[in-house]
C-alpha cells in the first residue's frame, strides 16, 4: 500500500522536480481536455477530486464554479495546494484507502488513480461509499491500445501492450487499462458504466514530441475528440451509483 513517504518520493521524482522535459507536454494535454471532461457533469455538483498532480483541473473546476474539494495523500502537494488556493479550497490530506468524507458527493473524479493503486478493484469500492445514490464517478487511465502502443509493439520497443515503459515506472505506474478491463472492475464494485469516452491521439512516444508547439498539441486534441476513444492515449468512463444502492450516510447528509 502507499503511504505519505511514498507520495512525497513520488512528488519530488515527479510533479516537483525541475528536469521532467514532458511536464509542458503532458499540462498542456491536460488543460486541453479539461473542458470536455467537466461538461460530463452536472452544474452545481459537489465534487470530490483525487490527486493534485499539477493543480491544473483543481483550477478548471474552480473557474467552472464547481464546489470542488480536494483529497491528496502527500503532504508536500497539500502543501502547494494551500499555497496556491489557501482557504478557499477544501483539502483533505489522507490516503485514499484510509479516507472517509463526513458526507456523501454528487461526483468522485479518480483521474489516473487506478493505474497506481495496488488492488483497483478494492478501493472502486472504497469510492463508491463516497457517492450519494444515483450520484457519478469519472474515471480516467492510460489507454493499454493506445496508437503509440501499437506503434512502439510493432518496433519491437515493447513486448507486449500492456508491458510497462521506463516513463510508466517514473511516474508509479503499475498497469495500463483497456475499455473492457475498466468497466469490469467497475462493475465488480457495485457500479453501473454509462459512458466511454477518451483523450489524446498519441502516435508517438512523449519523448518524440518535446518540440511539438502548443498550437499543434491542442489541434491534436481536438481531432481526438472526433476518434473511438479505443485509438486515444487516455481513456475514460462515466460510472453511476444505482439509486436503491445501500450508503453509509444518513438521508439527511446526501441532501
Amino acid at each position: 500500500m502507499l503511504t505519505e513517504e511514498s507520495l512525497d518520493d513520488y512528488a519530488r521524482r515527479y510533479y516537483l522536480a525541475d528536469d521532467i522535459l514532458d511536464h509542458r507536454l503532458e499540462n498542456r494535454m491536460q488543460i486541453d481536455s479539461a473542458a470536455r471532461l467537466l461538461s460530463r457533469l452536472a452544474p452545481n455538483s459537489s465534487v470530490l477530486e483525487l490527486g493534485y498532480g499539477d493543480g491544473l483541473l483543481t483550477q478548471a473546476l474552480r473557474q467552472s464554479g464547481f464546489n470542488a474539494d480536494l483529497l491528496e495523500g502527500s503532504p508536500l502537494l497539500c502543501a502547494r495546494a494551500r499555497e496556491l488556493h489557501g482557504t478557499d479550497l477544501r483539502i483533505h490530506q489522507a490516503l485514499f484507502e484510509e479516507f472517509r468524507p463526513s458526507h456523501p458527493y454528487d461526483v468522485v473524479l479518480a483521474l489516473h488513480v487506478l493505474e497506481h493503486v495496488d488492488q483497483p478493484v478494492t478501493l472502486l469500492r472504497h469510492i463508491a461509499e463516497w457517492v450519494r445514490p444515483g450520484g457519478t464517478v469519472v474515471l480516467v487511465v492510460p489507454n493499454r491500445a493506445s496508437v503509440h502502443r501499437r506503434v512502439a509493439l510493432q518496433m519491437g520497443l515493447i513486448g507486449a501492450l500492456d508491458e510497462l515503459s521506463p516513463r510508466d515506472h517514473l511516474v508509479g505506474h503499475q498497469r495500463v487499462y483497456d475499455l473492457d478491463q475498466l468497466e469490469q472492475d467497475t462493475i465488480a464494485a457495485g457500479l453501473e458504466p454509462r459512458e466511454r469516452f477518451g483523450s489524446f491521439l498519441k502516435v508517438l512516444p512523449n519523448s518524440m514530441m518535446l518540440n511539438y508547439e502548443d498550437a499543434l498539441l491542442t489541434a491534436i486534441d481536438a481531432v481526438s475528440a472526433e476518434l473511438p476513444p479505443e485509438l486515444l492515449a487516455n481513456i475514460g468512463l462515466v460510472a453511476y451509483k444505482p439509486k436503491n444502492s445501500d450508503s453509509p450516510f444518513s438521508e439527511q447528509t446526501q441532501h
